[in-house]
């Protein structure tokens, strides 16, 4: 879809993200819409492109912070600069789900602990119905 000089409720639509969000990624300086000569946010086609970038990459699990520091070599830039970035932003992907990895084996030893709970106390109470219902 390819539309010039979208309102932020038009943008929203187009990018399949809630103006709220829209107007979030502007606070955090991912995207700067141009404005109207009353104040309304405009958006041009490549910002809404932006959006969708920024989308795929904040369903990924990125935070914002790392986010940023890639949105301008998703834009262009030198070759040079871009390498080195992509190789600084690549490593801090990489710590990025290794802690991710870390809280999901912390969570898995805590779902694991509950179900050896939840089966010793299903056993107990299959044994003996009669000693844990209510007086």
């Amino acid at each position: 879809m390819l539309l010039e000089d979208m309102k932020i409720g038009e943008a929203a639509k187009a990018s399949g993200v809630s103006a709220r969000s829209l107007r979030h990624y502007e606070d955090e300086g991912l995207i700067v819409p141009g404005r109207c000569s009353n104040g309304f946010r405009d958006y041009c086609q490549s910002t809404i492109e932006q959006v969708l970038a920024i989308r795929s990459l904040v369903e990924s699990g990125l935070p914002v912070r790392l986010i940023r520091e890639v949105l301008p070599q998703l834009a262009g830039g030198s070759a040079l600069d871009a390498d080195a970035v992509c190789t600084d932003f690549l490593r801090e992907v990489q710590q990025h789900r290794d802690r991710l990895a870390a809280r999901i084996a912390v969570l898995s030893d805590q779902r694991a602990a509950l179900d050896a709970y939840l089966a010793v106390q299903l056993t107990t109470r299959v044994a003996s119905p009669s000693a844990h219902r209510p007086a």
